[in-house]
């Protein structure tokens, strides 16, 4: 039996080429997309779950907020995690990750590598990651100092093997060279987790001002014991700031207990986050990699699972718009005997088969641009992991699920055709189905109106970016890296590049206006003595005298550093969001009051105020900054203004192989900085246009499909209208009206929780451009337009039939 309607299934599908071939097309494009984004989805749900012991690692977040600057940090201080695991028997082990060393220079021959994915970690992070060994052990790899463990690609970078026990790598640290001994080799991390180090140090090489509770710079994570739930755990959080913190806080300011902070606004908490979901549910400051979005894993999955709804509402509305082909058919079975259900699993094979090979399109369709995804979404992703579980059993299961979900209404369309009706020509098939064919393109167009109008407002959104007056000129900027290996040539190096043509304004400072550079904040405050009513958080940059000047800022008051004024060692230039600390009116010549760990107190006159500037991406509010005259050599950013950027950067590259011979050289430009926080948004942009254009290409299958099933329907009127002398173009209006209504009537239906999606992810940037109402009158109209050209194809066709032919078919 099943044999058979294989054959009768594969029998109609060769008959009818061309419908079929349509079909195939639009469910395969369907489910193209549809594998694509699962697999997309699986790899961003899939981070560090590959951990033995993933659900039970945590890491400790820090919110604190200080007058005006409300930070949300992933990092703790040094002491928590030791301090916790003595005060707390739930927490099993503990391990820090410190990455702010930075880069490490490491000697390979007679030349240096900048490697920037090292990171000091202690001796537990091995028992808590337990990666996996290729040689050596990690148990107690990192128990001394000097020592250090490599994956296979750092290992093979260096010694071209990874039999490299016992080897000795020799790193650059304040000008002198630092022999460290490998005592372990692991594989390289997996993609899908939230750090990838390639170096692992020892941490008891870090210097480093151990014992600042109050400082927090370290990344901590938490082992906690079997049955521990970490949300009840959190609530220990609260009594150890009482018991350390803020004790600490009393070196440098006068408070009494945490109520009294909080009594005036602020904020110091600590919070776990699980392992399993730092990669979409952190995007806090300083994470180690930039982190995934759990919004848009639940908007993909939606887009998805439309996508494939819209290829199978295509499919059923092919298929109804020729029953009128398949109603004899059905009636010869039935008087012949068949009986419905028969007949039912007879359209319901031919459907599932038409999935099977459409499904087989769709794994040719995604090897084929799996690499153009792959570049867009940044991600490393592979067919083959359709063949593991849980994919493979899915795979086997998405003809049947989707054969039933798009054959089901079809199979039982048909097989109620009555017989009588059909042999005597009487059957007008589906008059009674237009409404619900009517409410799936209405579907169809209204998700097509929700991708455009989503297309529409990110990209008006990056737009926004990328001309709002950010407070300085990214543009023309060329940025040297790692000039701290310069050392004494440092200036030399300055002063031997401001000479080229095209070069007119050079500066110094690590302390940059985009993600990713030089960060430093501090607490401040208005009078001597620090309460938690004087005081704020500041940001604290060290510059040169050049640094406003080279990046374009605007002083609105004071003045900028100058070398005429010997007192400039003790001045501060402050943006506009820390003046409104000092008061109302003019701020120059007030004072800024800073205290260290040990109480001493150093006072800041401020010279100059600059206008408020984006130092971070427009996702957040400007928070108070402070500009320090201090010599800070590790980068070097140069304003440019030449044509010849190539010519230029080898004249640059020049001068520093001079004076830094063997070190690496490496720049960019600083508006491509600026573009890669947003990169995340710009690729979102750029899938969310080829998804919604497939979309439409398969919404514009159905509305063909259901323009055909109309047009056949109305042969005969059409026939008499004709011969009674209607035009051309009043027959294609009288055709199109209906089908630019339900398109009218999909806008109106998607306009409204597109405004409200759309609003909420605008909500994430502080800095937005306005949701207009053109937006959404544009995605109409696109909209509109694309169904007249599709239905208009066939009304045109319909209407130029020959009358008499049309009169003689029903």
């Amino acid at each position: 039996m099943i044999s058979n309607y294989i054959k009768t299934a594969w029998r109609n599908i060769v008959k009818n080429k061309t419908y079929s071939v349509i079909n195939v097309i639009g469910l395969a494009i369907g489910l193209a997309c549809f594998l694509l984004i699962a697999l997309y989805v699986a790899d961003e749900t899939g981070y560090d779950r590959f951990y033995p012991n993933a659900d039970r690692i945590y890491r400790i977040n820090t919110d604190f907020r200080f007058g005006d600057e409300y930070r949300k940090m992933a990092q703790t201080s040094d002491m928590m995690g030791p301090l916790l695991k003595k005060d707390y028997p739930q927490v099993e082990e503990y391990t820090r990750i410190y990455t702010s060393d930075g880069p490490g220079l490491i000697k390979k021959g007679n030349q240096y590598i900048n490697e920037k994915s090292v990171a000091s970690v202690d001796s537990t992070f091995f028992n808590i990651f337990p990666l996996p060994v290729i040689a050596g052990g990690t148990r107690h790899a990192l128990d001394e100092p000097n020592t250090v463990v490599v994956t296979a690609a750092a290992a093979n970078r260096y010694f071209g093997s990874t039999n490299v026990l016992g080897k000795i790598l020799q790193v650059k640290k304040q000008g002198s060279l630092v022999p460290f001994k490998i005592t372990a080799v692991i594989k390289d991390i997996p993609a899908n987790s939230h750090f990838h180090f390639d170096l692992f140090f020892s941490m008891k090489n870090v210097d480093y001002n151990w014992g600042a509770v109050t400082s927090h710079n370290f990344y901590t994570y938490l082992l906690l014991k079997e049955g521990t739930d970490y949300r009840v755990f959190e609530k220990n959080f609260t009594d150890y700031t009482r018991k350390y913190a803020i004790p600490y806080a009393r070196k440098f300011m006068n408070i009494n207990s945490l109520e009294e902070f909080e009594k005036t606004g602020n904020k110091l908490a600590y919070s776990l986050i699980p392992l399993t979901g730092i990669h979409l549910k952190s995007n806090r400051e300083n994470e180690i990699m930039p982190a995934g979005n759990i919004q848009y894993v639940y908007i993909f999955s939606a887009v998805a699972l439309f996508i494939l709804f819209i290829a199978c509402i295509n499919f059923m509305n092919l298929t109804t718009a020729r029953s009128a082909n398949r109603a004899r058919e059905v009636g010869i079975r039935k008087v012949l005997g068949t009986e419905r259900i028969r007949l039912v699993m007879q359209f319901l094979f031919e459907t599932v088969l038409m999935v099977f090979l459409a499904l087989i399109l769709a794994v040719i369709i995604d090897y084929a641009v799996l690499g153009v995804f792959n570049d867009l979404s940044a991600k490393q992703l592979r067919l083959s992991a359709l063949l593991s579980s849980p994919f493979a059993g899915a795979l086997l299961l998405l003809p049947v699920i989707v054969g039933l979900l798009a054959g089901s209404y079809p199979a039982f369309f048909l097989s109620g055709f009555k017989p009588i009706e059909v042999l005597k020509g009487t059957l007008k098939p589906g008059t009674k189905s237009g409404s619900l064919r009517s409410v799936l393109v209405v579907f169809q167009f209204a998700t097509s109106i929700l991708l455009i109008i989503a297309t529409v407002v990110v990209y008006r959104q990056l737009h926004y970016i990328q001309t709002k007056n950010i407070g300085y000129a990214k543009d023309h900027v060329l940025v040297i890296n790692n000039t701290g290996t310069l050392g004494s040539n440092a200036a030399a190096f300055k002063n031997e590049v401001l000479k080229l043509s095209g070069v007119s304004k050079g500066t110094y400072s690590g302390y940059l206006p985009v993600s990713n550079s030089f960060r430093g904040d501090n607490t401040y405050s208005t009078e001597a003595v620090m309460t938690p009513q004087n005081g704020f958080s500041m940001q604290n940059w060290n510059v040169d005298y050049d640094y406003i000047a080279t990046l374009g800022m605007q002083i609105v008051a004071g003045r900028d550093f100058s070398k005429d004024y010997g007192a400039d060692s003790t001045a501060i230039i402050i943006n506009e969001a820390a003046a409104k600390f000092l008061g109302s009116g003019n701020v120059i010549g007030k004072n800024v009051f800073a205290s260290d760990n040990e109480g001493r107190i150093t006072k800041y006159h401020v010279i100059g105020v600059v206008k408020n500037f984006n130092y971070e991406s427009l996702h957040s509010n400007i928070g108070p900054l402070g500009l320090f005259l201090n010599y800070n050599p590790y980068t070097a950013a140069f304003r440019i203004n030449t044509s010849d950027i190539p010519g230029l950067i080898a004249q640059v590259k020049n001068a520093w192989e001079k004076l830094a011979p063997g070190m690496p050289f490496s720049y960019h430009f600083l508006d491509e900085s600026f573009n890669n926080m947003y990169r995340t948004e710009t690729r979102t942009g750029t899938i969310a246009i080829l998804f919604s254009s497939l979309s439409i290409f398969i919404a514009c299958l159905g509305l063909f499909g259901l323009a055909t099933f109309i047009a056949e329907q109305k042969t005969r009127e059409i026939g008499i209208r004709k011969v009674l002398g209607a035009s051309t173009s009043g027959i294609v209006r009288l055709l199109s009206k209906d089908f630019l209504k339900l398109v009218l009537i999909a806008f109106i239906i998607a306009a409204p929780p597109g405004g409200y999606f759309m609003n909420r992810w605008l909500q994430d940037f502080a800095y937005r451009t306005e949701l207009t109402w053109w937006i959404f009158a544009a995605a109409g109209l696109g909209a509109l337009m694309i169904a007249l050209v599709t239905v208009s194809a066939q009304a045109v066709k319909a209407a130029l039939r020959n009358p008499a032919r049309s009169l003689r078919t029903e």
